[in-house]
């Protein structure tokens, strides 16, 4: 970027903010050498720690060469304690950054473990931390890193990447390092929050619904309600004032949410009439087609021999159709289209017959694990076309989503 650009002293906000960077083992570790010149550049201060396995890709040299301070690698180094101890330096920051985020050290960081000081610091500190994850696109999908993933979300901890493509390993996936500019990024909404939405109202649906077929049973699907909450988050962390209508879910609730919570589509659709007006609308929620006409007030028995009940259905509320033909309408309506096959037709179809802006086309099919999984592989369908993204963790899909609204309503 020329001189004079946007990564420059005072255009970014970062001048006088104090990182910690702590760099991870893997291949990708020398992309923190490019991210420490980007943020010397914004004019923020670096310090650095470096683990056992970072040290085998980068030296303390290169990294202290850019940073202009001095590296830390040893928790029991007896001149590092005193002059700067392990609890003070995991404070002395305003943000924790570690890039790159292995398998590994997330493991740990999720477990809270502190057998190193990177893993020492991370577990004394009270500032935010955000991680940029790096490792085999196995691993990245294995059930324990997924596990852990969710662990370190709901602790508060801010995430970006990974991205798709080329790997050293001559695979090819999700698990590639964020690169440095799209970390600064991250980096920058942290420590200097823009709210581009401030001022706005988003209604945000969430999760599936259940429609009762007697006291103990229900028609549902499997959505785990993770997209929209995501998407409330990361509206509210551009200053919109959010109300999540959501149905029943494992997820916490986002800060800084208001959450209403409701159990069928009826249910949903009055919560968001009753959340009226806003300026947007995002309806992520997977509400259930139909729903039984009458539900049973007591439990339905099996009777040995018997044929099954018969159940009448009949149809939900079209919650999207709804808003985006009523007064007051949101300025910007977004809905989703869970797809199987012919994805985007279908989504484009759905648009126009719903009466919707944007769609976000996904593909459920089984095969994707998207349908309650940590991902998310959407198209996002307006009149303009048809704008395809990258597989990516439902957490950036959301962030991604929010920005191009705020952009639309700018």
């Amino acid at each position: 970027m020329p001189a004079g650009g946007c990564e420059r002293a005072g255009m970014t906000g970062l001048a006088g903010r104090r990182v910690l960077l702590i760099v991870g083992g893997g291949i990708a570790a020398y992309k923190a050498l490019e991210l420490i010149r980007l943020l010397r550049r914004a004019d923020a201060s670096v310090t650095t720690v470096l683990t056992r396995a970072g040290a085998q890709f980068v030296t303390p040299l290169s990294l202290q060469a850019l940073s202009e301070n001095r590296v830390y690698a040893d928790l029991f180094s007896l001149t590092d304690e005193s002059e700067m101890g392990h609890i003070q330096l995991s404070r002395a920051a305003d943000l924790l950054v570690v890039a790159p985020a292995t398998a590994d050290l997330i493991a740990r960081m999720a477990a809270g473990i502190a057998d190193d000081l990177a893993t020492t610091v991370l577990l004394a500190t009270d500032k935010p931390v955000l991680i940029a994850p790096a490792m085999n696109v196995r691993m990245w999908h294995h059930p324990a890193t997924v596990a852990n993933m969710a662990t370190l979300g709901a602790r508060g901890v801010h995430v970006v990447g990974p991205e798709e493509g080329a790997m050293a390993c001559n695979e090819h996936g999700l698990g590639r390092l964020a690169e440095p500019p799209s970390i600064l990024a991250a980096v920058t909404d942290l420590l200097n929050p823009r709210r581009p939405l401030a001022g706005r109202h988003a209604i945000v649906t969430s999760g599936p619904t259940q429609e009762p077929i007697d006291p103990v049973r229900y028609i549902a699907n499997r959505s785990s309600g993770r997209q929209g909450h995501a998407i409330a988050a990361a509206l509210a962390g551009l200053g919109a004032r959010v109300t999540l209508v959501s149905g029943p879910v494992a997820q916490p609730d986002p800060p800084h949410v208001e959450v209403v919570r409701v159990e069928t589509a009826d249910a949903m659709l009055d919560a968001v009439r009753r959340a009226l007006p806003a300026d947007i609308a995002v309806f992520a929620a997977a509400v259930a087609d139909w729903r039984v006409e009458q539900a049973s007030v007591h439990k339905l028995k099996k009777t040995p021999g018997a044929a099954p009940p018969a159940l009448v259905l009949a149809p939900n509320p079209d919650i999207l159709a709804t808003i985006a033909a009523g007064t007051p309408r949101p300025r910007l309506v977004v809905g989703f289209a869970a797809e199987t096959d012919d994805v985007e037709a279908n989504a484009a179809a759905k648009r126009v017959r719903k009466g919707a802006d944007w769609i976000v086309a996904n593909d459920v099919s089984p095969a994707t694990g998207i349908m309650g999984g940590a991902e998310n592989a959407v198209s996002i369908v307006s009149a303009d076309g048809i704008e395809e993204w990258p597989r990516l963790p439902k957490d950036e899909v959301a962030r991604r989503l929010a920005r191009r609204i705020a952009a639309a309503l700018a």
